[in-house]
């Protein structure tokens, strides 16, 4: 569903029904596996986080860096070591890029030496699919929270039909502390706990190892590039837009826009009012967060070059967070439909609209037919 200018000035309303309760269904079951699995953190750890946020906040506010988001991430240098392996499975066949990720917190920044201690998150990789002969365009995907194998990637973004019928290369990133990176029990975990200093770290992190893997692949001749991010990935692709204005389309779906703001939407009033109790200091946590949020940062990409697209009914992910997002990027193409957080991998208006994106912005040959029988 979209406005005459590819939005809506009033988000539209779910249309109610079977169909649509069973998409919320499996946002609810997410939802509910989230709260039963995922580790917080403890009422004891409670006085570091409050004093860790509150340095963080005075230290960004002291640099300048919450007057001006964008200053706080520093260009990262050149990537041109990396190991490519070849990786096979039984639903999967790709090639696994390896790389020093380089990224570190500030000296002064709290936390900085937990974050290091984690060994494996030193090491970016990502998944490539990559068509052999001439150089072609790319699009490098960014997952979503909990994602980070080729299986639940290759099947979040389409990644076969992108590779094969429109005929890109594909490079599938992995978030910080996801898949191979991670540090706890299941991917994603120290992400979006609640040690919210980890979660700037983590941000941080995560566009700095996108930014080398764009730089690598500009050197490596590619004609064009391209970024899709999903959920998570599209809270991370959202802000690359504020950092990498050469990119030559960006489309975000169902994406978060405001951390804090997620926790306010998902967690129970008695929940909030139990960490208002801890001491949960919501202002300096805001504030912080100010640093790694889309919202504090203008777009460097043209309009033109921006798309976006969230489920009306999503439980995970608001729709107003991608509705906010959008009236930030000034009203670009949108697509609103009618499911839920994760329906949007089999949503109709999804896959037409990456495709739209892909095409009007060059990346994809004019007149180039679409293969879509069996193309997933």
């Amino acid at each position: 569903m979209a406005g005459p200018r590819g939005g809506a000035e009033r988000l539209p309303s779910p249309r109610l029904g079977l169909r649509l309760a069973g998409k919320i269904a499996l946002d609810e079951i997410f939802f509910a596996t989230e709260l039963l699995l995922a580790p917080f953190v403890s009422a004891q750890d409670r006085e570091r986080l409050a004093r860790e946020i509150g340095a963080a906040r005075a230290l960004y506010e002291r640099r300048g860096f919450l007057a001006d988001p964008a200053s706080f991430h520093q260009r990262p240098p050149p990537l041109r070591q990396v190991e490519i392996r070849r990786q096979s499975g039984r639903f999967a066949a790709c090639q696994g890029l390896r790389f020093e990720s380089g990224y570190e917190p500030d000296p002064e920044e709290p936390g900085r030496e937990r974050w290091l201690a984690q060994r494996a998150n030193r090491t970016a990789c990502a998944w490539l699919l990559e068509h052999r002969g001439r150089p072609r365009p790319w699009v490098v995907c960014v997952p979503g929270y909990r994602m980070g194998h080729p299986i639940v990637d290759f099947t979040g973004f389409r990644a076969r039909w992108l590779h094969r019928a429109l005929g890109l290369n594909v490079a599938i990133a992995v978030m910080p502390l996801h898949g191979p990176r991670r540090s706890g029990r299941r991917g994603g975990d120290g992400f979006l706990t609640g040690d919210f200093v980890d979660t700037i770290h983590a941000q941080a992190q995560a566009v700095w190892d996108v930014r080398r893997l764009i730089d690598w692949l500009r050197a490596d001749r590619a004609p064009a590039i391209g970024v899709q991010g999903v959920s998570l990935g599209g809270y991370t692709a959202a802000l690359l837009t504020g950092l990498e204005p050469e990119l030559d389309a960006v489309v975000v779906g169902v994406p978060a826009t405001d951390f804090v703001g997620l926790l306010r939407s998902n967690a129970t009033p008695m929940l909030m009012r139990g960490l208002a109790r801890l001491g949960l200091p919501l202002d300096d946590i805001e504030a912080a967060l100010r640093v790694v949020s889309p919202l504090a940062l203008a777009p460097r990409v043209p309009r033109r070059r921006l798309f976006l697209f969230a489920g009306l009914a999503d439980r995970l992910a608001p729709p107003d967070h991608a509705h906010e997002l959008w009236q930030h990027w000034a009203q670009p193409r949108a697509v609103w439909y009618q499911g839920s957080h994760v329906s949007f991998v089999w949503e109709p208006e999804v896959k037409a609209l990456i495709e739209e994106a892909f095409r009007e912005c060059g990346l994809l040959p004019e007149g180039r037919p679409i293969a879509r029988r069996g193309a997933r």
